[in-house]
């Protein structure tokens, strides 16, 4: 799927067709290394060149997890396209601060791919706690913490359990949450080895645990 942003955009639509020179223009510009804080900046003072270097950063992952959900790619690039629609109407309001910018997008899809899925009647969403039920929690018997601590990760209290993390750690939660990307899916997108992620993916769990219970907000309604 492509989307296009230009100079001036509708209120109703993005344009669809990227062009390469465009996109040169943009990261000479801002920078292929600019952070999401920067990007976040640029487009709270409504700069559409930082929306396109969001659509080129993100967009075949928001894409993915839409399709994910769905099951259907058109759908899917209607919800990815939705949601990049609503970052732009709403980038003045974005602040970094609450969140990476790349959580913002994957939970705004995340969500709208749901509510598609319950607007056409599903009464079951395709589970995403990783890979099944085999390398969640390797530990067996016993409480899970990534069931708790997924069950909490809706609330915005726990963008400030993420933004502790170590960078490597929270990429591999959201991918892990957000994404439903399975352990050796996330191995192969950070290249590093599966037994890296695995140890990322614990060392993570167990901080946002210890985190999320000690604010009292794990096991609430």
């Amino acid at each position: 799927m492509d989307l296009a942003p230009r100079r001036t955009l509708a209120a109703n639509h993005l344009p669809r067709r990227w062009r390469v020179s465009y996109r040169n223009v943009v990261l000479a510009r801002l920078g292929p290394a600019a952070s999401d804080t920067e990007i976040g900046r640029a487009l709270a003072a409504a700069d559409v060149d930082a929306l396109a270097l969001v659509y080129d950063r993100y967009g075949a992952l928001a894409y993915s997890v839409a399709v994910r959900i769905l099951g259907d790619a058109r759908l899917a690039e209607d919800i990815v396209q939705e949601t990049f629609l609503k970052l732009w109407n709403s980038a003045s309001t974005f602040d970094a601060g609450k969140g990476s910018l790349r959580a913002w997008l994957l939970t705004s899809v995340r969500n709208r791919a749901i509510d598609q899925l319950r607007g056409r009647g599903a009464h079951e969403r395709r589970e995403m706690d990783l890979e099944s039920a085999e390398s969640v929690h390797a530990a067996g018997a016993g409480p899970d913490p990534w069931r708790e601590v997924s069950a909490a990760m809706e609330r915005d209290a726990v963008r400030d359990a993420m933004a502790r993390l170590p960078v490597e750690q929270r990429q591999a939660v959201e991918l892990a949450f957000y994404g439903g990307y399975t352990y050796r899916e996330i191995a192969e997108i950070a290249r590093v080895p599966l037994s890296t992620v695995k140890g990322r993916m614990r060392l993570a769990l167990e901080k946002l645990h210890s985190y999320l219970e000690g604010k009292g907000l794990l096991n609430e309604p």
